[in-house]
């Protein structure tokens, strides 16, 4: 989920962003993950803990939430719901070499490019990167590219007959 996470915030577009390390100090989070839970918790917050006076007070309170904010943070934790959701392995079943993709109508065959970069980019990195053992958020971390145009890649090569799903992660 960190990556998931840390993948989704990268492509965010909000100018400040940070996945911050476990310590064992800090928030509450950190009840739950002490040694007799150990359950994969974490925070998804717009300020840290102990960075604003209110923190733990009777001065802390709902003015501190504003709307939009609440608004942004459901679009990203749903994006990493969808990474987590769509996250498989396949392999490329055509692996020496790349196939004709106009043929098969995921490419251009002949004129000026109308696909766009990044979409053309993700059919090649996922082709490449299929190996059985690299999974899509695997490939979208390397590549750089956004996990729903990995996603989208992965399942226009699927419909193609190019790729076979080897396992959900």
């Amino acid at each position: 989920i960190d990556r998931a996470a840390a993948l989704v915030l990268a492509h965010s577009g909000l100018e400040k962003r940070r996945v911050l390390e476990f310590a064992p100090y800090g928030y509450d989070e950190r009840q739950y993950c002490s040694p007799g839970f150990d359950l994969a918790v974490g925070s998804f917050q717009r300020s840290c803990w102990g960075t604003f006076p209110e923190y733990h007070t009777s001065a802390d309170n709902l003015d501190f939430i504003r709307p939009e904010h609440l608004a942004t943070s459901f679009r990203l934790i749903s994006q990493i719901l969808d990474v987590i959701e769509g996250n498989a392995v396949y392999r490329n079943i055509s692996p020496y070499g790349e196939p004709q993709l106009g043929k098969r109508g995921l490419y251009n065959s002949t004129g000026g490019a109308t696909l766009a970069h990044a979409t053309r980019m993700g059919l090649l990195w996922v082709l490449n990167l299929s190996d059985g053992k690299h999974s899509l958020l695997d490939i979208a971390e390397r590549s750089g590219l956004a996990f729903g145009t990995i996603l989208e890649a992965a399942d226009r090569l699927r419909d193609a007959g190019l790729l076979e799903a080897v396992a959900a992660t």
